[in-house]
């Protein structure tokens, strides 16, 4: 049976809570009989994010990553991990490597835009992306095929960026409600996915 590691993050910023870990307790209400699922709650902290990777990519055939991304209107499966850090909005002109001797990006090898199309088909809004960002997101999906590729650990991997949830996009002190998606909802897409995985 293949085993998929799913992670998601806790608050940050003004946050307090995250839509990822919000769609991952929904999903483990009702988890599929395959594939074998580990969950992981992951602080907002790269250092952090790093040493858990190692601890927990082993011994998966699957890495699927989540987190929020506020004013996103659809599931956004992210297929390129680039190798670029940059700590806040200050650093984006001059951003340092992730990994001083790594390549430039990674490309998850798992069928994003079949999964993307099976998600529409059941009526959840989903596309693939190219760019997961320069923040944690993207270090996330890059250090896994890193890790992955420097330890000849066979995992596959993705990050899924998903929309506030409803309650989040309430109580914004923004003048604009942004756009949102119940955690139900997500939590169905990540179900449909388990799916593929575990035909």
């Amino acid at each position: 049976m293949s085993r998929v590691l799913i992670t998601a993050f806790g608050p940050y910023g003004s946050w307090v809570e995250n839509s990822s870990w919000l769609a991952l307790v929904e999903l483990t209400r009702s988890l599929p009989s395959a594939p074998e699922v580990t969950t992981r709650l992951y602080p907002v902290d790269l250092a952090a994010v790093r040493e858990r990777l190692l601890q927990d990519l082993p011994g998966h055939d699957y890495a699927i990553h989540l987190g929020q991304a506020p004013g996103s209107t659809s599931v956004q499966l992210e297929s390129i991990g680039v190798n670029v850090k940059a700590a806040s909005v200050e650093d984006l002109d001059q951003p340092q490597p992730l990994v001083s001797d790594g390549p430039i990006a990674y490309q998850s090898r798992l069928p994003l835009a079949a999964w993307a199309g099976r998600l529409r088909e059941a009526d959840i809004p989903a596309r693939v992306s190219y760019h997961a960002g320069t923040y944690l997101c993207n270090a996330t999906l890059y250090l896994t095929h890193f890790l992955c590729e420097k330890h000849g650990w066979p995992v596959r991997a993705t990050f899924i960026h998903l929309p506030l949830t409803v309650s989040q996009a309430i109580h914004t002190t923004s003048a604009h409600q942004p756009p949102s998606m119940p955690s139900a909802m997500a939590a169905d897409a990540l179900q449909l996915i388990l799916q593929q995985l575990g035909d």
